[in-house]
């Protein structure tokens, strides 16, 4: 008598909670990034300005509105990531050691080609210093946000920023630095698509 095998999972690569924190984020980036740029267009910090077609709101009063829905989506959605990584012991699973030595070594076989991922469930050391700096990154962007949506509410986050001309600097700086990890993201996503079915379906 033959008995059929049922075949097994492929393992569980990104849990439930993580793949809709990951896509709630990247709505909440959408959102914050083209209607800030909608924002920044009324008062420039440099010499150019983001064309109208795309951005969000339609004018200032309809972006910033925009900007703030999006701040709460992203504030929110962030601090359930960083608490269930932190109680789960996910972070220092995934995240930790950072050995800048095998980092060096993981970039520069990433920059030729050679870098190997065939284990979707750990991540390189390039990988790991970029969600880190991200994770640094959205939290700087969200105090500098802050002072400039409250800055007389938050004196001493303004002066620890610099006041509030220095707060639009790194707020700017720290959108563009996103932004960039996004189109790298992006490009990684796009010669390693396996990566997006892990997101989408977990495994």
């Amino acid at each position: 008598m033959s008995m059929t095998r049922t075949p097994e999972k492929p393992p569980l690569v990104h849990p439930l909670w993580l793949r809709l924190t990951h896509w709630l984020n990247a709505l909440a980036m959408l959102i914050m990034v083209s209607s800030g740029w909608r924002i920044y267009n009324a008062s420039p910090l440099f010499n150019f300005s983001f064309v109208n077609e795309l951005t969000l709101g339609g004018w200032l009063g309809g972006a910033l509105q925009w900007h703030f829905a999006g701040m709460w989506l992203f504030g929110l959605n962030g601090l359930c990531y960083l608490l269930i990584n932190l109680v789960s012991g996910r972070f220092k699973r995934k995240f930790w050691p950072l050995s800048p030595r095998q980092f060096f070594t993981d970039l520069s076989a990433a920059l030729r080609g050679r870098l190997q991922h065939a284990d979707l469930r750990h991540y390189n050391m390039v990988q790991r210093a970029a969600y880190l700096f991200v994770m640094v990154d959205s939290i700087l962007m969200a105090l500098s946000g802050l002072v400039l949506w409250k800055s007389v509410q938050f004196p001493l986050l303004r002066e620890l920023l610099g006041g509030y001309d220095a707060a639009r600097y790194i707020h700017f700086f720290a959108m563009s630095a996103l932004v960039g990890f996004v189109v790298i993201h992006l490009v990684m996503v796009a010669l390693v698509p396996r990566t997006l079915l892990a997101m989408l379906r977990g495994r």
